[in-house]
């Protein structure tokens, strides 16, 4: 009789201590869950100070901004590549920045444009290029884009304004001082490039 009370006690003591075990083990693991996801929630909120009163603002991820940020990279590449000075320092300054955003199809137009004499032409006559953006198309599951704009060309007597189209593709590439956006011109070509005004100095 006594050894058939001490299993059953042995019983229940295993009983006890393994439910025990159980629920520590369930514990520890929905503990563990709730600070991961209460750190990866710490992560995705960022406070910026105004003055001295500090604003909440939430993280997003690439995919969420990559309309944004890639009509923003082909803008940039745009305005580098198409806004010319005749000074041949600013000229190769705005050109190797513009290199960074883009891959040899950016390189090749700028070489066959420099045998070409294009730059020292920029010199010779004093001329100013500036780039102005009417609009970008963006495929984001492609990651297609066709750029729409006006390059005014001034000259000494003369001011002269192109439409300007151009198309490529974007590819992810890694976050840097160079190329905040992360993100590379393919594939890089003109599409149309024409005259379609020019006004005469002498009138203004």
């Amino acid at each position: 009789m006594v050894i058939k009370n001490l299993e059953n006690k042995i019983k229940l003591v295993l009983i006890i201590c393994s439910l025990f075990l159980a629920g520590c083990i369930i514990i520890c693991i929905s503990s563990i869950w709730t600070a991961r996801t209460m750190v990866s929630d710490a992560h995705k909120k960022v406070y910026v100070l105004d003055g001295n009163v500090p604003i909440l603002v939430h993280r997003s991820t690439m995919d969420e901004t990559l309309d944004v940020e890639a009509k923003s990279h082909i803008e940039m590449f745009h305005h580098l590549f198409f806004t010319l000075a005749p000074d041949d320092k600013y000229i190769k300054y705005t050109m190797d920045k513009a290199m960074y955003l883009v891959d040899e199809t950016g390189l090749a137009q700028y070489n066959t444009l420099k045998e070409k004499g294009f730059y020292s032409n920029i010199m010779g006559t004093s001329a100013v290029f500036s780039i102005f953006c009417d609009s970008i198309k963006f495929d984001k599951e492609k990651m297609e884009f066709t750029y729409y704009g006006r390059q005014r060309i001034e000259r000494r007597t003369s001011i002269l304004t192109r439409e300007l189209v151009t198309a490529g593709q974007l590819k992810r590439v890694p976050r840097t001082d160079n190329n905040p956006h992360g993100l590379l011109i393919t594939n890089w070509r003109t599409l149309m490039n024409k005259d379609i005004e020019q006004k005469n100095k002498m009138n203004y």
